[in-house]
């Protein structure tokens, strides 16, 4: 990672200003080409950005993300049955991957899933036989000739329609959706369930995981995240709130009650107290690109995970350790059941996750190198230079160190995504949208 602190840069986009609860950023998803990148918030919207062409001629002009379409996902809802509301909040958007000229996405908010359409225009048809100019029809006596229609140039449009509604099936808040490799399927899971979608079937799903006892007293774990395997289409993971990781090959049952592998790292007892258990809940699970690792997210660390390999992690990356002793106050004030995600980058060398006071971390798992970022309005600025932070657990404190005390646990980075091909990351900070580019190509020369 030599020079990557020195060396991002801001593209400076920003959904932000007053932070109003309906504004904060709940996910943030590029699609397989990085060229759209689409953010969901707490008031239903969905924002998607969309990459500039690079110019030639001017050195800086890398291709900033600007603002494509916005439109309403979700509404506010109410569950007469069960006397509850239900958030318009997106938890998860997945890009389909491309088959034509449209785009597709998947959004989700706690209980039902929609499939968009995102496709432009830029002709319209003129010249209707039947039609006026405004759309009416015509008197078909008053029609003595005939005329062949033509389309033309208008400014360009961009277009957004539901095209399905996955609805009913989740009777707990939804928190993960995968699109399969099979590009035919998907499913999503909620605290106890995961079910098998088929996109162009919406009265219908498979439940192929369920956790739930019959005495719900007996309850002692929920599902937090569930993935695909980027490549094979039968086999999918989900993570528990025990820190357990479970494999399922939908080639074995049509109910994945039984896993076929279980990846589980035995409990340090000397490390064991009172938080011991919701530390080690997974927050998000990630597979490589390769599909050969897992990367998971607890509450204090990353880790990676060879999928031969069941008893233990392969490698565990420490993002906040100097927190270990304040696990009381995080408790008291809710900070200790964040859910942060974490991200690999395009060749699975490097990896990311958030923290708080609006740090990321980055960890180079060649070099075991590794990097605290501040995504801050002081380095928002058009090519600022992002510097290294560093925070103080106690003892000698170098100038520029932050100590621990001193922490902003209000401004907490989540949610995060990796440009798949490039080294460009999106960070969002509560309301605001951070977008990073690494400039080590163009500024080394």
């Amino acid at each position: 990672m030599k020079g990557v602190a020195a060396l991002l840069e801001d593209t400076s986009v920003e959904a932000g200003g007053r932070q109003k609860k309906t504004d904060i950023i709940s996910t943030v998803e590029f699609n397989q080409t990085g060229e759209l990148l689409a953010t969901g918030d707490k008031g239903g919207r969905v924002v998607i950005f969309q990459r500039e062409p690079e110019c030639n001629n001017e050195p800086y002009c890398q291709g900033e993300y600007n603002v494509y379409s916005t439109f309403q996902s979700h509404e506010p809802e109410f569950d007469y049955l069960k006397s509850l509301e239900i958030e318009e909040k997106i938890n998860k958007i997945r890009w389909l991957p491309q088959q034509n000229a449209a785009h597709f996405l998947l959004s989700t908010n706690d209980k039902t899933i929609k499939l968009w359409k995102v496709s432009e225009r830029d002709k319209r048809p003129e010249g209707y036989n039947l039609k006026d100019e405004e759309g009416r029809l015509k008197d078909v006596s008053t029609v003595t000739s005939l005329q062949v229609p033509v389309l033309k140039p208008m400014d360009l449009m961009v277009e957004v329609s539901p095209r399905r509604v996955f609805a009913n099936a989740h009777t707990y808040h939804v928190n993960s959706i995968s699109v399969n490799s099979d590009c035919e399927t998907y499913m999503s899971a909620d605290d106890l369930r995961i079910n098998l979608w088929h996109l162009a079937i919406t009265d219908r799903s498979f439940n192929i995981v369920d956790i739930k006892p019959a005495n719900m007293e007996e309850l002692t774990e929920v599902i937090t995240a569930a993935e695909f395997h980027p490549h094979h289409c039968h086999l999918f993971v989900y993570s528990s709130s025990k820190g357990t990781l479970r494999l399922c090959d939908m080639r074995a049952a049509a109910l994945c009650d039984k896993h076929a592998k279980l990846f589980e790292e035995p409990e340090d007892p000397s490390n064991r107290s009172f938080f011991s258990e919701i530390i080690s809940s997974i927050s998000d699970v990630k597979f490589s690109h390769s599909g050969r690792y897992l990367l998971t997210r607890d509450y204090l660390t990353v880790k990676v995970w060879d999928l031969n390999m069941e008893n233990k992690p392969m490698e565990t990356y420490q993002v906040h350790d100097y927190l270990r002793s304040k696990l009381c106050s995080l408790y008291e004030n809710d900070c200790i059941f964040d859910k942060f995600e974490c991200a690999w980058n395009g060749s699975d060398s490097v990896i990311m996750t958030g923290a708080y006071n609006n740090f990321f971390r980055m960890f180079d798992r060649n070099t075991k190198r590794d990097v605290t970022l501040e995504a801050s309005r002081e380095s928002s600025k058009p090519r600022a230079v992002l510097k290294p932070r560093r925070v103080c657990a106690g003892g000698k404190r170098r100038k520029d160190d932050i100590s621990v005390d001193s922490l902003d646990f209000t401004k907490k980075i989540l949610h995060t995504a990796w440009h798949p091909a490039e080294n460009i990351i999106a960070i969002a900070a509560t309301n605001n949208l951070y977008i990073f580019q690494d400039k080590v190509n163009s500024e080394m020369h």
